[in-house]
């Protein structure tokens, strides 16, 4: 078995090899405004749940090269304390990937992807319709971990309300993981379906 220690390699090989075990991640489709009110969204797959009481989601916006090493949603979030986490399904692939663009902040990215903005009840930042799941955020905390390229900003919020697609419901408060259809992040380019499950029953 190879051994690697972060402090002998370079942050950018460290980074494919996390990408590459820690795996499948699912997408967290962040929506913002800024302080003009102008939208902005971008996929993040360093995301996951950290609490159900309260609902508490979290995800990582990291650190880039350049002039400005800050991504808009971070910027955005630390702002104005409001952002909506939307899932994404396969249907929604194309529309995810394509906002993943670098661009200046002053563009819409639900433009600019062809998605469709719909008001939130309780924050501003807009849902994307097309999503099957939305979940509206208020700001917990922002874990600044390194300011070095590569880094990351652990962004921490409380999930103020969920909107749920009805057809996608089955009862008790479940979700039908097919008509969910969500997607996952493998390593470099490379997507996962979620249809192909099995299940086991926990030790009693």
């Amino acid at each position: 078995m190879r051994v690697y220690d972060p402090a002998d390699h370079a942050y950018s090989d460290m980074y494919k090899l996390m990408i590459g075990m820690i795996v499948p991640r699912p997408i967290a489709f962040v929506s913002t405004v800024n302080e003009a009110g102008v939208r902005n969204l971008a996929p993040f797959s360093y995301f996951t749940a950290c609490s159900s009481n309260p609902p508490v989601v979290c995800f990582c916006a990291a650190v880039r090269r350049g002039a400005e090493p800050r991504k808009d949603t971070l910027k955005n979030i630390a702002a104005t304390g409001e952002f909506v986490v939307n899932i994404v399904s396969e249907e929604i692939a194309w529309q995810m990937n394509t906002s993943s663009a670098e661009v200046p902040p002053e563009v819409d990215e639900f433009e600019m992807a062809g998605l469709t903005p719909v008001a939130s009840d309780l924050v501003k930042p807009w849902r994307v319709a097309e999503s099957k799941v939305q979940m509206e955020c208020r700001l917990r905390q922002i874990l600044a971990i390194s300011d070095e390229p590569g880094g990351g900003n652990l962004i921490l919020g409380d999930v103020l309300r969920f909107h749920v697609l009805e057809s996608v419901l089955i009862e008790d408060y479940k979700i039908d993981p097919d008509k969910l259809n969500a997607i996952g992040r493998m390593g470099g380019r490379a997507y996962v379906r979620t249809h192909d499950r099995f299940e086991m029953q926990r030790p009693r």
